[in-house]
C-alpha cells in the first residue's frame, strides 16, 4: 500500500478522466454540493483455524470509509459525483486498499444521456448469482459473495425510450481483480501473485472494451439483452511452477465475446427471474461455454403487522461442469426473505446452495437494522457443510464465519 489510493486505482480512471471532468465541473454555476456517505467498523469471527499456512486464525477488525460528493446544476440535467473508498484490515494487507468507486460527469438532454468518468453499472435480476453483470470488476477482497465492485472507467451514451433504453459503452481501461493475501481468508491454497498477471491482448490493461445493452418493459415483463467484447473480468488462474513445485497462482485475462439476456416477469404474488449468457474465447485453447440461472420469488400473504415473507428458489447450470471456474454448475439455491417493514427497516435473508451432483452445501445469512440516528447494524454469516473434495468450494471449507458491521451515516 503506497499512499491513500493505490497507483493503479488512480491510473485506472482518475488521472485519465480528471482533465475532462474538472473543466466541466469548474465551469458550472456554483460549487455547492452535497456530501454524504458512511464510515464502518467491521468484525469477523471464523469458527475454524484456516486451512492453509499463515491464514489469520479467528478473524479480526477492519475499518472502511465511503464518502460521496454530489453536485447538480442546470435544473439537475448535469451532475458531478465523486465516491472514493478506503478499507483498513487488521491482518490482510491485500484487503487494506483504496479505490475510486465513482468519479464521473453525467448529463441529459431530451431523450439522450451521456456519462464520462469512473462509475459502476449493475445488470441482473436473480438473487444468488449475477451472470450478466459484466461491466465492473469484482473487488474480491471485500467479501465472498462477489457483490462489491471496483470503479470502471467508461464513456456511456444512452437513448431513453418510452419503456426502456439503449446503452452504448466504451471501456478504455481494465481493472484487475483483487485477491486475498497470505493471511487472508476465502482464498485458494496458493496466493495469486499480482506481479505475474498476464493478458491475451498485447495492450494489456489498456485494451478498449465495448458493450451494448437494450432493455425494455413489455407489460409485466422486464427484458434486457446485452453484447460485450473485450477482456474478461473473470481471470483464468494458472499455477506458477518453480522446480516442478507449485508456488503460487498467476491471473490470466483472456479476450471474450459474450451475449446474454436477463428477464423478470412480475406476477400477482410471484416474480419469475432468469439470467443466461453464452461466452466465446478468442483463445481456442479455452472452451466456450454457456450458463443460466433461473427461478422465482414468491410472496406469502402479509402479516397483520405489515411484515412480509418471501420464498426464493433458483437453479444454476454451467456447461463447463465441475471446474474451479464454475462453482455453481448444477446447483440449487433455496431461501427466504423477511422484511418487518418497521421504522428501523429490519430485513433478513437466509438461503442455502445445494450441489445436486455431490451434495456440497453452503448456508448464508444476511440481516440489517437501523439503530439510532444515522446508525445501521449489518449481520452476515456463512457455513460450509459436507464439502466434496472435488467441489470448487473445497478451499473454503474451513471458512465458516460470522461478521458484524456497524455503519455510521453522515
Amino acid at each position: 500500500m503506497k499512499g491513500y489510493l493505490p497507483r493503479k486505482a488512480l491510473k485506472s480512471g482518475g488521472v485519465y478522466f480528471l482533465p475532462l471532468l474538472l473543466p466541466v465541473f469548474l465551469s458550472s454555476s456554483g460549487f455547492a454540493g452535497e456530501l454524504s456517505g458512511n464510515i464502518s467498523l467491521e468484525g469477523r469471527y471464523f469458527n475454524h483455524q484456516g486451512a492453509f499456512a499463515d491464514q489469520q486464525k479467528n478473524g479480526g477488525l477492519s475499518l472502511s470509509l465511503l464518502p460521496e460528493y454530489k453536485h447538480q446544476w442546470d435544473n439537475d440535467h448535469k451532475k458531478f459525483t465523486f465516491t472514493p473508498f478506503f478499507r483498513w484490515d487488521q491482518h490482510d494487507k491485500e484487503r487494506t486498499h483504496g479505490d475510486i468507486r465513482q468519479l464521473d460527469y453525467l448529463a441529459s438532454k431530451g431523450d439522450w444521456e451521456y456519462q464520462v468518468g469512473i462509475s459502476k453499472v449493475y445488470w441482473g435480476v436473480t438473487e444468488s448469482q449475477h451472470l450478466v453483470d459484466i461491466i465492473n470488476q469484482t473487488d474480491g477482497v471485500e467479501g465472498i459473495d462477489g457483490e462489491d465492485k471496483l470503479g470502471q472507467p467508461m464513456v456511456r451514451l444512452s437513448r431513453i425510450t418510452d419503456n426502456g433504453s439503449l446503452d452504448l459503452f466504451v471501456l478504455p481501461y481494465f481493472r484487475e481483480r483483487t485477491f486475498a493475501g497470505k493471511k487472508g481468508r476465502f482464498r485458494a491454497p496458493f496466493i495469486v501473485d499480482n506481479n505475474a498477471t498476464t493478458y491475451e491482448s498485447s495492450r494489456k490493461e489498456k485494451h478498449v472494451d465495448y458493450a451494448v445493452r437494450f432493455q425494455e418493459t413489455v407489460g409485466d415483463a422486464d427484458i434486457g439483452v446485452h453484447y460485450f467484447t473485450g477482456t474478461s473480468r473473470d481471470p483464468v488462474l494458472n499455477p506458477i511452477i518453480n522446480n516442478s513445485i507449485p508456488v503460487g497462482l498467476q491471473a490470466h485475462y483472456p479476450l471474450i465475446t459474450q451475449v446474454g439476456i436477463d428477464l423478470q416477469y412480475t406476477g400477482e404474488d410471484t416474480i419469475w427471474k432468469l439470467e443466461a449468457i453464452s461466452r466465446n474465447f478468442e483463445d481456442k485453447k479455452l472452451d466456450d461455454y454457456s450458463a443460466v440461472v433461473a427461478g422465482f420469488e414468491h410472496s406469502l400473504p402479509g402479516f397483520e403487522s405489515g411484515a412480509e415473507l418471501s420464498l426464493l428458489a433458483e437453479y444454476h447450470h454451467d456447461s463447463r461442469g465441475e471446474v474451479p471456474q464454475a462453482a455453481f454448475q448444477n446447483d440449487l439455491f433455496v431461501g427466504a426473505r423477511f422484511a418487518l417493514n418497521d421504522e428501523a427497516s429490519t430485513d433478513l435473508l437466509a438461503g442455502a446452495f445445494i450441489d445436486l451432483d455431490n451434495n456440497t452445501q453452503s448456508m448464508r445469512l444476511e440481516a440489517s437494522r437501523r439503530i439510532g440516528k444515522g446508525l445501521k447494524l449489518n449481520l452476515e454469516g456463512q457455513v460450509f457443510t459436507n464439502v466434496d473434495d472435488k467441489d470448487p468450494l473445497n478451499a473454503f471449507q474451513k471458512d465458516d464465519y460470522i461478521q458484524v458491521e456497524l455503519q455510521k451515516y453522515f
